[in-house]
C-alpha cells in the first residue's frame, strides 16, 4: 500500500490513540501512520490517521474545531471527571430543565479552563495524569478556550441525566466543562459517555471501523478508503503551476513569483500540477520574490 492521505477512523471505547495506530500498522502493514490528536480511552469517535507522506503533516495541521455529543449526570463528583474515576461527593438533584439551560452560556464563546488532574498537560515538567495516580492534585494554571456552542440534546429532570453537543476548539477538556457546569449548579457533574463527530472537518459518516478496514485490506481495496491529503487544507486558497515548474518544486527549486499565476494576499497556498496531483503546501515570500516549499506532502 503506497497512497498517502487521511484514513478516518471510528475509534472504538477502550482504545488509545495510539492502540489505533499500532492496530492499523498490522492490518495496513505499514509504518509511517500519525493521528492528529489524541482521544481519550473512555471516548469514542472520529480519530483521522495520516497515512504514508501525509504523516508529515501532523505538526502543520490547521487548527480545526471539533465536535463531540457527551453524556453527563448531574449529582456526582469524581476525580477523573467521568464515569470512571472515584466517587469523591453526592448531592441531591434538583435541577430544571430551564436552570441547566440558564447555565450553558456560561461555557461558551472565549472562557477559562483549569484543565484535570487526569490529563497528558505538564505542569513542572511532569505530566498532570502521573501525579493524580500517586494521589498528588497541584495547582494547575487555568487555561484560555474556545467554546462555539452548547446544544441540550436530551434531559431527564428526574434522573438528572442528559446529553449535549458541544463544538469547541484545540485543547479543550470536554468532561471538564461539564464539570464546571455542575458546579455552577450546585450539585456536581460528571460525563457518563462521549463521542467525537468531527474533527479537521471530517464527520462520523467519513469514519471506518476495524473490520470495514480489515475487509478491505484483505480484499486488496484499502486505497479506497484513504481520502486526498489536500481536504486537510481545504481552507487554504490553491495555486497551479506548468509541468516544468512543477517539476522544478518537487526538486526543491523556489519558483519565480512574477510567473505564478493566481496569486493573492494569501502567505500559504495549496499547489497543484497542470494533471491535479497535490505537490504539497508552499509559501509566498514576497520580500525574495519567491514560492518556496512549506511542506512536501
Amino acid at each position: 500500500m503506497a497512497v498517502s492521505g487521511v484514513l478516518v477512523m471510528n475509534k472504538p471505547q477502550g482504545f488509545t490513540s495510539f492502540d489505533v495506530i499500532a492496530k492499523l500498522r498490522g492490518i495496513l502493514k505499514m509504518k509511517k501512520l500519525g493521528h492528529t490528536g489524541t482521544l481519550d480511552p473512555m471516548a469514542e469517535g472520529v480519530l483521522p490517521v495520516l497515512v504514508g507522506t501525509a504523516a508529515r503533516a501532523c505538526d502543520i495541521l490547521p487548527d480545526e474545531s471539533k465536535a463531540y455529543r457527551a453524556g453527563f449526570r448531574l449529582g456526582t463528583v469524581t476525580d477523573t471527571q467521568d464515569c470512571t474515576g472515584n466517587v469523591l461527593e453526592t448531592h441531591p438533584v434538583s435541577v430544571t430543565e430551564e436552570q441547566l439551560l440558564a447555565v450553558l452560556p456560561q461555557f461558551t464563546g472565549e472562557i477559562m479552563q483549569i484543565p484535570p488532574m487526569y490529563s497528558a498537560v505538564q505542569v513542572g515538567g511532569k505530566r498532570l495524569y502521573e501525579l493524580a495516580r500517586q494521589g498528588k492534585t497541584v495547582e494547575r494554571p487555568a487555561r484560555q478556550v474556545s467554546v462555539a456552542s452548547l446544544t441540550l440534546v436530551q434531559y431527564d429532570a428526574g434522573a438528572g441525566e442528559g446529553i449535549l453537543d458541544i463544538a469547541c476548539g484545540k485543547g479543550t477538556y470536554v468532561r471538564t466543562i461539564l464539570h464546571d457546569i455542575g458546579a455552577a449548579l450546585g450539585c456536581g457533574c460528571i460525563m457518563t459517555a462521549l463521542t467525537r463527530t468531527m474533527a479537521c472537518g471530517f464527520t462520523l459518516s467519513d469514519a471506518h471501523s476495524f473490520n470495514a478496514v480489515q475487509q478491505a485490506a484483505d480484499s486488496g481495496e484499502a486505497d479506497a478508503l484513504i481520502i486526498p491529503t489536500d481536504r486537510l487544507f481545504a481552507a487554504l486558497p490553491e495555486l497551479t503551476v506548468s509541468e516544468a515548474q512543477a517539476r522544478l518544486y518537487r526538486n526543491g527549486v523556489r519558483l519565480d513569483l512574477g510567473r505564478i499565476h493566481g496569486l493573492t494576499d494569501a502567505v500559504r497556498y495549496r499547489l497543484y500540477s497542470p494533471a491535479r496531483e497535490f505537490l504539497g503546501l508552499c509559501e509566498a515570500d514576497r520580500e525574495a520574490g519567491v514560492l518556496r516549499v512549506y511542506k512536501n506532502l
